[in-house]
């Protein structure tokens, strides 16, 4: 099994790296990409030491069966056709394919099948926020069709990369020495705030981080499920957290939920309210699962359920999410 990185310096990059090696990922071989910024630098991975090697259009990826793509919607699109002419399945973490009709976009606890499926020798991760949530509404799906979902999120500075993590540190020093915060990577000041925007505005007022929400989870699950999402950017390093609000065709009894929650894939769930014990991002940076807790009834709706998940975006919402596409092909046969 040959394997590249492509965007291997970037946080992303750098968590596949991690991953890979966590989950003691069967390759052979390792090629690391970036930019001719990046190349040159040199990564420990096993023991070994790789030096990044610029991107370019040749055929360097001649012989690589999979390449974990990080680099940008810009530089996927370009690059895809040199990724995949030989053969090489691109799983791609951009948001760049993940509407195309003949690319699958794949969470692999919820439709893994639809890896197999990839005319163009590409597969899309999700965002990460949609794999967060429909980690946890399949459970719910299970036992009664979902109708509609709100969802509000609370999105960590590592969303926006490594540089936004570094901005929200050095911010709250700046405050405390009494500085005037530095503000390049967001609209606003992080450090003592909440931003209610994360990506631009649409023509209907959401965000396209919102709408990627409402599309996306309806290609993934194959539904006509709606879904009304806000996003908000908070400062939290890492991890992201979601409140989320479920009408389903019959209702769905608290215990039950519970109990789905409990036995599906990917899910931890830490719901005792009574002791204090529920998912925050503090304890969740670094995790693999998507954690869930304050299950509730909701009250205007008999129907209705509401839940809470926190979730690593930079692991599962990135790197592990792409890497668990490709042990499901490996296990199938299919790469």
């Amino acid at each position: 099994m040959k394997v590249a990185i492509v965007g291997v310096s970037g946080a992303v990059g750098q968590e596949f790296l991690r991953v890979l090696d966590e989950r003691n990922f069967p390759l052979d071989e390792l090629v690391l990409f970036g930019s001719s910024r990046s190349a040159g630098r040199v990564y420990s991975f096993r023991g070994k030491q790789y030096t990044v090697k610029e991107l370019k259009h040749n055929d360097d990826f001649k012989g690589i069966d999979v390449a974990f793509v990080s680099a940008g919607g810009g530089t996927s699109v370009d690059f895809a056709e040199t990724i995949t002419k030989h053969g090489t399945v691109m799983i791609d973490n951009s948001s760049a394919f993940r509407m195309d009709k003949d690319v699958p976009l794949v969470v692999p606890e919820v439709n893994a099948e639809d890896a197999l499926n990839r005319p163009r020798g590409i597969i899309a991760n999700p965002n990460c926020t949609t794999i967060q949530m429909v980690v946890a509404l399949k459970a719910i799906e299970n036992l009664s069709h979902i109708k509609r979902v709100h969802v509000s999120t609370y999105q960590a500075a590592s969303g926006a990369g490594a540089t936004a993590m570094a901005e929200l540190v050095k911010q709250y020093e700046q405050i405390l020495k009494g500085e005037e915060p530095t503000v390049e990577k967001f609209a606003y000041q992080l450090a003592y705030n909440l931003i209610p925007q994360v990506d631009v505005f649409t023509e209907n007022g959401y965000t396209k981080e919102e709408m990627k929400m409402y599309n996306e989870t309806r290609k993934i699950m194959h539904t006509d499920i709606e879904v009304s999402a806000t996003c908000v950017r908070v400062p939290v390093l890492r991890a992201h957290s979601e409140v989320t609000w479920v009408e389903t065709e019959r209702p769905i009894s608290i215990e039950e939920a519970r109990k789905a929650f409990a036995e599906a894939d990917g899910i931890i769930l830490q719901d005792e309210p009574s002791n204090k014990e529920y998912p925050m991002p503090l304890f969740v940076a670094d995790k693999e699962p998507v954690y869930v807790g304050r299950i509730r009834k909701d009250l205007t709706n008999p129907n209705g359920l509401t839940f809470w998940t926190v979730s690593d975006q930079i692991k599962k919402g990135a790197a592990l999410n792409a890497v668990q596409i490709a042990e499901y092909l490996i296990k199938v046969k299919n790469i």
